[in-house]
């Protein structure tokens, strides 16, 4: 283990709340039946495990060349306890675990639900490092009932791994407020190329197949993996400071696609311009040829459909918005995590609130529209999906179906309020002393609201308790005219 892992001090960021009632049920002896755990996340009450902290996973995929066929698969994990356990859990739900070793030696192991019940021969002392190694297959084609992990392009592979789906690739601790260092290590036949989070490290060429390796520089959440296996061209360029940008993108597809990914450096500079210096090693959009629904912020490498750009059924100005949308998570989702996915307004919130000020400033879309406009569908959002900060759960079998619009137009709309309630200068004060402050964290809505309030001089509690958690729209500051008035707003998916 390197020993910058070990001098590295652990990061207190779990919420309290979460580990209150699963700490005591994660320190049941060995001789009790495997369970599934997790930490009690609302939305995801299965997701991610008390008892330790990941410092680092070390991934290796081993592709054959056919997206259809599990890959082999060692995943290792250095992490810290933070309690004594005669056992641990992963979540692991999609693949064939063929061993299990801790600290070098064998460990029993079971499945629980969607979890991977390890017991090493001896226990885990609290404060103690500890590698856990899995050697497992990775499967590409999904179970019933399945959302996300893998995605089936038509060259290769990619991944959608939120909110719920990153332990259908790998073992690990699959949930945000667990950020982590990524290193990825995959071998495919030479006439693929891969790319993964972060900056390449090495690639070697042994007999007619390529080992590419990858390493953030960052920690990040499970959710936020990418790698890309694919017939795939990569395009350089760079952005602000010298920031290298890396786009992937389908080989035969370069020449017609660069036009769009040239917008990539202004639209970095821009968001510079609003909220300060981008937070990561690199950046680059990753157009897949794959019918998602969505595009992704994927860290470092955006997820996009080859089609929004190759065959637009919208208008520029708006494709251009919505790649500045996935740009801004990179703040604002990324460096910035939900500590618990109730805040992922904080996300979605923010993202469209660029997006649409994007439009305003260069495609010369008032936001004001946009914001009268959800303002009177709002009520209308609550009722469906829940106010911003406290979404329903999910559909049974649909993860994903926490994106509704209340956390998107929602959000946003709540971000104006606060807007028109505290002005311009104190806003976008908050938002570049909000993602310097938490950067390669997580936070809270409740770390918002105290912010929020610092700035501005009072206590908004109450203010946000309207917006964020009420069952009806409260009035806009400055609007008293504006009323809830339903219409529909067709848009494109994206996350």
């Amino acid at each position: 283990m390197p020993l910058t892992l070990r001098t590295r001090p652990f990061r207190h960021r779990r919420a309290a709340a979460l580990l209150a009632s699963a700490v005591s049920v994660a320190l049941l002896g060995a001789s009790a039946p495997p369970a599934q755990l997790g930490l009690g996340d609302r939305l995801f009450p299965y997701l991610g495990n008390p008892g330790y902290d990941v410092a680092s996973y070390d991934l290796s995929f081993t592709y054959s060349g056919s997206n259809s066929k599990p890959l082999q698969a060692v995943t290792t994990i250095d992490a810290v306890t933070t309690a004594d356990l005669d056992r641990l859990n992963l979540d692991f739900a999609h693949g064939k675990v063929e061993s299990v070793a801790v600290d070098g030696r064998p460990a029993d192991y079971a499945s629980a639900g969607e979890d991977l019940v390890v017991t090493p021969d001896r226990p885990l002392r609290r404060g103690s490092w500890t590698r856990i190694t899995v050697r497992h297959t990775s499967d590409p084609v999904p179970a019933k009932d399945q959302d996300g992990g893998w995605v089936r392009t038509t060259d290769g592979l990619a991944m959608a791994n939120q909110a719920d789906a990153a332990h259908l690739v790998f073992p690990c601790n699959d949930h945000p407020s667990d950020k982590a260092l990524f290193t990825f290590h995959v071998t495919a036949p030479d006439a693929y190329t891969v790319v993964a989070n972060g900056l390449p490290t090495d690639s070697v060429r042994t007999g007619g197949r390529t080992t590419w390796t990858y390493r953030t520089q960052h920690p990040m959440a499970t959710e936020l993996a990418q790698v890309s296996i694919g017939r795939s061209a990569v395009l350089h360029r760079k952005g602000p400071h010298g920031l290298p940008v890396r786009d992937v993108v389908p080989s035969a597809d370069a020449k017609k696609l660069e036009p769009w990914l040239a917008k990539t450096p202004d639209q970095i500079a821009w968001l510079e311009g609003k909220v300060g210096p981008y937070p990561f090693e690199t950046y680059g959009v990753l157009m897949a040829q794959a019918a998602t629904g969505f595009e992704l912020e994927t860290q470092t490498l955006s997820l996009f459909e080859k089609n929004l750009f190759a065959e637009p059924a919208y208008p520029k100005w708006y494709i251009e918005s919505i790649m500045v949308h996935e740009l801004s998570h990179q703040w604002f989702g990324d460096s910035v995590s939900p500590r618990v996915w109730s805040d992922v307004w904080l996300n979605e919130g923010h993202a469209t609130w660029y997006e649409e000020l994007y439009a305003e400033e260069k495609g010369h879309h008032p936001m004001i529209d946009r914001m009268k406009a959800a303002y009177g569908q709002s009520d209308a959002w609550r009722a469906a999906g829940g106010p911003p900060a406290r979404p329903k759960a999910p559909a049974p079998g649909q993860k994903i179906s926490i994106f509704r619009p209340n956390i998107y137009d929602g959000a946003a709309l709540a971000l104006y309020a606060l807007r028109q309630e505290i002005g311009r200068p104190a806003f976008e004060r908050l938002e570049r002393i909000w993602v310097q402050r938490h950067k390669d964290g997580d936070a809270t809505t409740a770390d918002f609201v105290r912010l929020a309030s610092a700035i501005a001089g009072r206590d908004l509690t109450g203010f946000f308790d309207a917006w964020l958690y009420g069952e009806k729209t409260p009035p806009m500051p400055g609007h008293p005219d504006w009323k809830q008035v339903p219409a529909k707003q067709p848009r494109k998916a994206h996350k």
